[in-house]
Protein backbone atom coordinates (compact mmCIF):
# COMPACT_ATOMS: atom_id res chain seq x y z
CA UNK A 1 0.00 0.00 0.00
CA UNK A 2 1.20 3.52 -0.80
CA UNK A 3 0.28 7.09 -0.39
CA UNK A 4 -1.78 9.60 -3.04
CA UNK A 5 -2.37 12.92 -2.43
CA UNK A 6 -4.46 15.17 -4.50
CA UNK A 7 -2.55 18.58 -4.59
CA UNK A 8 -3.26 19.26 -8.21
CA UNK A 9 -6.22 22.00 -7.44
CA UNK A 10 -5.57 26.24 -7.59
CA UNK A 11 -7.35 26.88 -4.31
CA UNK A 12 -8.45 30.76 -5.20
CA UNK A 13 -10.24 31.54 -2.28
CA UNK A 14 -7.02 31.24 -0.80
CA UNK A 15 -4.82 34.54 -3.00
CA UNK A 16 -2.27 35.91 -2.99
CA UNK A 17 -0.70 32.40 -1.36
CA UNK A 18 -2.03 30.25 -4.25
CA UNK A 19 -0.89 33.13 -6.71
CA UNK A 20 2.54 31.13 -6.93
CA UNK A 21 1.81 27.95 -4.86
CA UNK A 22 -0.63 25.03 -5.20
CA UNK A 23 -3.31 24.97 -2.07
CA UNK A 24 -0.94 21.71 -0.80
CA UNK A 25 2.03 24.18 -0.23
CA UNK A 26 0.49 27.02 1.76
CA UNK A 27 2.21 27.16 4.56
CA UNK A 28 0.09 26.42 8.21
CA UNK A 29 2.64 27.15 10.67
CA UNK A 30 2.43 29.72 12.65
CA UNK A 31 1.00 33.15 10.58
CA UNK A 32 4.02 34.78 9.22
CA UNK A 33 6.51 31.78 9.46
CA UNK A 34 6.64 31.49 5.55
CA UNK A 35 8.71 28.17 5.36
CA UNK A 36 6.60 26.45 7.82
CA UNK A 37 5.01 22.75 7.30
CA UNK A 38 2.37 22.37 4.79
CA UNK A 39 -0.38 20.45 4.11
CA UNK A 40 1.92 18.06 2.03
CA UNK A 41 4.15 18.03 4.78
CA UNK A 42 1.92 17.15 7.45
CA UNK A 43 0.28 14.28 5.33
CA UNK A 44 3.13 12.96 4.27
CA UNK A 45 4.69 12.35 7.82
CA UNK A 46 1.51 10.70 8.62
CA UNK A 47 1.97 7.97 6.04
CA UNK A 48 5.64 7.72 6.88
CA UNK A 49 4.15 7.37 10.69
CA UNK A 50 1.96 4.41 9.61
CA UNK A 51 4.93 2.65 7.53
CA UNK A 52 4.37 4.01 3.49
CA UNK A 53 7.26 4.34 1.96
CA UNK A 54 5.83 5.70 -1.26
CA UNK A 55 3.37 8.21 -2.52
CA UNK A 56 1.96 9.41 -5.21
CA UNK A 57 1.07 13.13 -5.48
CA UNK A 58 -1.67 14.23 -8.48
CA UNK A 59 -0.02 17.78 -9.34
CA UNK A 60 -1.62 20.37 -11.83
CA UNK A 61 -1.77 24.21 -10.83
CA UNK A 62 1.72 25.70 -10.24
CA UNK A 63 3.29 21.61 -9.82
CA UNK A 64 6.65 23.62 -10.65
CA UNK A 65 6.43 24.11 -7.07
CA UNK A 66 6.08 20.66 -5.76
CA UNK A 67 8.76 19.43 -8.38
CA UNK A 68 11.15 21.78 -6.86
CA UNK A 69 10.62 20.07 -3.36
CA UNK A 70 10.32 17.00 -4.30
CA UNK A 71 13.61 15.59 -3.42
CA UNK A 72 13.55 17.76 0.10
CA UNK A 73 10.05 15.99 0.53
CA UNK A 74 11.96 12.64 -0.33
CA UNK A 75 15.12 13.07 2.14
CA UNK A 76 12.32 14.70 5.24
CA UNK A 77 10.02 12.31 5.03
CA UNK A 78 11.71 8.92 4.06
CA UNK A 79 8.88 8.60 1.28
CA UNK A 80 9.80 7.76 -1.83
CA UNK A 81 7.10 10.26 -4.52
CA UNK A 82 5.83 9.76 -7.93
CA UNK A 83 4.58 13.02 -9.82
CA UNK A 84 1.32 12.67 -11.76
CA UNK A 85 0.76 15.37 -14.00
CA UNK A 86 -3.08 16.37 -14.40
CA UNK A 87 -3.24 18.49 -17.97
CA UNK A 88 -6.72 19.40 -16.65
CA UNK A 89 -6.35 20.70 -13.50
CA UNK A 90 -7.22 24.28 -13.89
CA UNK A 91 -10.20 23.39 -15.99
CA UNK A 92 -11.51 20.20 -14.42
CA UNK A 93 -13.11 19.12 -11.14
CA UNK A 94 -11.34 16.56 -9.05
CA UNK A 95 -13.36 13.49 -10.48
CA UNK A 96 -10.63 13.87 -13.63
CA UNK A 97 -7.72 14.11 -11.08
CA UNK A 98 -8.47 10.87 -9.06
CA UNK A 99 -8.38 9.45 -12.78
CA UNK A 100 -5.16 10.58 -13.29
CA UNK A 101 -3.85 8.51 -10.29
CA UNK A 102 -5.43 5.30 -11.73
CA UNK A 103 -2.13 3.24 -11.97
CA UNK A 104 -1.13 4.31 -8.45
CA UNK A 105 -4.49 3.16 -6.94
CA UNK A 106 -3.70 -0.46 -8.17
CA UNK A 107 -1.40 -0.76 -5.47
CA UNK A 108 -3.94 0.00 -3.25
CA UNK A 109 -3.49 3.52 -1.26
CA UNK A 110 -4.75 5.48 1.62
CA UNK A 111 -5.95 8.80 -0.80
CA UNK A 112 -5.77 12.10 1.39
CA UNK A 113 -7.15 15.49 0.02
CA UNK A 114 -4.44 17.98 -0.46
CA UNK A 115 -5.79 20.74 1.82
CA UNK A 116 -7.07 18.76 4.88
CA UNK A 117 -5.58 18.88 7.92
CA UNK A 118 -5.83 16.20 10.27
CA UNK A 119 -4.07 14.05 12.93
CA UNK A 120 -2.16 10.42 11.93
CA UNK A 121 -5.03 8.60 13.96
CA UNK A 122 -7.77 8.88 10.50
CA UNK A 123 -4.52 6.84 8.47
CA UNK A 124 -4.64 4.60 11.72
CA UNK A 125 -8.47 4.15 11.92
CA UNK A 126 -8.71 3.44 8.40
CA UNK A 127 -5.72 0.62 8.31
CA UNK A 128 -7.55 -0.44 11.47
CA UNK A 129 -10.96 -1.21 9.96
CA UNK A 130 -9.07 -3.46 6.85
CA UNK A 131 -10.63 -6.62 6.13
CA UNK A 132 -13.64 -8.30 5.79
CA UNK A 133 -13.95 -7.81 2.36
CA UNK A 134 -13.93 -4.10 2.45
CA UNK A 135 -12.75 -2.04 -0.45
CA UNK A 136 -13.18 1.47 0.13
CA UNK A 137 -13.32 2.83 3.55
CA UNK A 138 -13.91 7.15 3.75
CA UNK A 139 -12.74 8.56 7.43
CA UNK A 140 -15.97 9.86 8.77
CA UNK A 141 -16.51 12.64 10.84
CA UNK A 142 -20.07 11.31 12.85
CA UNK A 143 -19.65 14.41 15.57
CA UNK A 144 -18.95 18.05 13.59
CA UNK A 145 -22.04 19.69 13.37
CA UNK A 146 -22.55 20.00 9.63
CA UNK A 147 -23.97 22.94 7.10
CA UNK A 148 -24.45 23.34 3.23
CA UNK A 149 -21.04 22.66 1.92
CA UNK A 150 -19.89 19.80 3.73
CA UNK A 151 -19.57 16.77 1.50
CA UNK A 152 -22.14 14.54 3.21
CA UNK A 153 -22.96 11.00 3.73
CA UNK A 154 -25.42 8.51 4.42
CA UNK A 155 -24.22 5.32 5.62
CA UNK A 156 -25.62 2.56 7.80
CA UNK A 157 -23.57 -1.07 8.59
CA UNK A 158 -25.65 -3.34 6.41
CA UNK A 159 -25.43 -0.82 3.10
CA UNK A 160 -22.40 1.02 3.66
CA UNK A 161 -22.38 4.43 1.83
CA UNK A 162 -26.10 5.07 0.32
CA UNK A 163 -25.68 8.97 -0.80
CA UNK A 164 -22.38 10.68 -0.67
CA UNK A 165 -22.88 14.76 -2.05
CA UNK A 166 -22.96 18.31 -0.89
CA UNK A 167 -26.54 18.55 -2.09
CA UNK A 168 -28.48 17.08 1.11
CA UNK A 169 -30.38 18.21 4.17
CA UNK A 170 -27.50 18.06 6.44
CA UNK A 171 -29.98 16.78 9.36
CA UNK A 172 -30.01 13.85 7.20
CA UNK A 173 -26.34 12.79 6.50
CA UNK A 174 -24.62 10.52 9.30
CA UNK A 175 -21.60 12.80 9.30
CA UNK A 176 -19.06 14.11 6.97
CA UNK A 177 -16.29 12.64 5.07
CA UNK A 178 -13.11 14.65 5.46
CA UNK A 179 -11.19 14.02 2.66
CA UNK A 180 -8.95 10.57 3.50
CA UNK A 181 -9.70 7.27 2.31
CA UNK A 182 -8.58 3.93 1.97
CA UNK A 183 -8.82 1.95 -1.41
CA UNK A 184 -7.42 -1.35 -2.04
CA UNK A 185 -6.39 -3.11 -4.93
CA UNK A 186 -9.08 -5.10 -5.45
CA UNK A 187 -11.17 -1.64 -6.15
CA UNK A 188 -8.53 0.37 -8.94
CA UNK A 189 -10.13 -1.31 -11.84
CA UNK A 190 -13.87 -0.42 -11.03
CA UNK A 191 -12.91 2.87 -9.16
CA UNK A 192 -11.13 3.95 -12.72
CA UNK A 193 -14.35 2.71 -14.50
CA UNK A 194 -16.48 4.96 -12.30
CA UNK A 195 -14.39 8.26 -12.00
CA UNK A 196 -14.60 8.05 -15.89
CA UNK A 197 -18.06 7.77 -16.52
CA UNK A 198 -18.50 10.67 -14.00
CA UNK A 199 -16.35 12.88 -15.07
CA UNK A 200 -17.22 11.99 -18.63
CA UNK A 201 -20.95 12.80 -18.11
CA UNK A 202 -19.99 16.47 -16.48
CA UNK A 203 -16.05 17.51 -16.10
CA UNK A 204 -16.84 19.50 -13.23
CA UNK A 205 -18.15 16.30 -10.43
CA UNK A 206 -16.10 15.62 -7.58
CA UNK A 207 -14.39 12.21 -7.31
CA UNK A 208 -16.88 11.53 -4.21
CA UNK A 209 -19.66 11.63 -7.29
CA UNK A 210 -17.06 8.48 -8.62
CA UNK A 211 -17.91 7.18 -5.39
CA UNK A 212 -21.59 7.63 -5.50
CA UNK A 213 -21.44 5.90 -9.17
CA UNK A 214 -20.15 2.76 -7.56
CA UNK A 215 -22.79 2.83 -4.93
CA UNK A 216 -25.31 3.16 -7.69
CA UNK A 217 -23.91 0.45 -9.85
CA UNK A 218 -24.54 -1.88 -6.61
CA UNK A 219 -21.19 -2.14 -5.14
CA UNK A 220 -20.37 -1.34 -1.69
CA UNK A 221 -18.50 1.45 -0.12
CA UNK A 222 -17.93 1.89 3.91
CA UNK A 223 -17.26 4.30 6.56
CA UNK A 224 -15.00 4.43 9.74
CA UNK A 225 -15.91 7.23 11.71
CA UNK A 226 -13.02 8.94 13.37
CA UNK A 227 -14.08 10.32 16.59
CA UNK A 228 -13.99 13.18 18.03
CA UNK A 229 -10.58 15.03 16.78
CA UNK A 230 -9.62 18.13 15.19
CA UNK A 231 -9.36 18.82 11.44
CA UNK A 232 -9.83 21.23 9.06
CA UNK A 233 -10.46 21.23 4.79
CA UNK A 234 -8.91 24.35 3.64
CA UNK A 235 -10.46 26.23 1.72
CA UNK A 236 -10.32 30.11 2.51
CA UNK A 237 -8.30 32.01 4.69
CA UNK A 238 -10.79 31.41 8.15
CA UNK A 239 -10.11 27.87 7.34
CA UNK A 240 -6.25 28.56 6.80
CA UNK A 241 -6.62 30.19 10.32
CA UNK A 242 -8.06 27.53 11.47
CA UNK A 243 -5.54 25.19 10.20
CA UNK A 244 -3.11 26.66 11.63
CA UNK A 245 -4.32 26.03 15.34
CA UNK A 246 -4.69 22.57 14.68
CA UNK A 247 -1.54 22.00 12.94
CA UNK A 248 0.71 23.26 15.53
CA UNK A 249 -0.97 20.06 17.99
CA UNK A 250 0.30 17.71 15.34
Amino acid sequence: MIGLVLAAGAGRRLRPYTDSLPKALVPVGPAGIEDGPTVLDLTLRNFAEVGLTEAAIIVGYRKEAVYERKDALEAEYGVALTLIDNDKAEEWNNAYSLWCGRDAVRHGVILANGDTVHPVSVEKTLLAARGEGRRIILALDTVKRLADEEMKVVADDAHGVRRITKLMDPAEATGEYIGVTLIEPEAAADLADALRATYERDPQLYYEDGYQELVDRGLRVDVAPIGDIDWVEIDNHDDLARGREIACRY
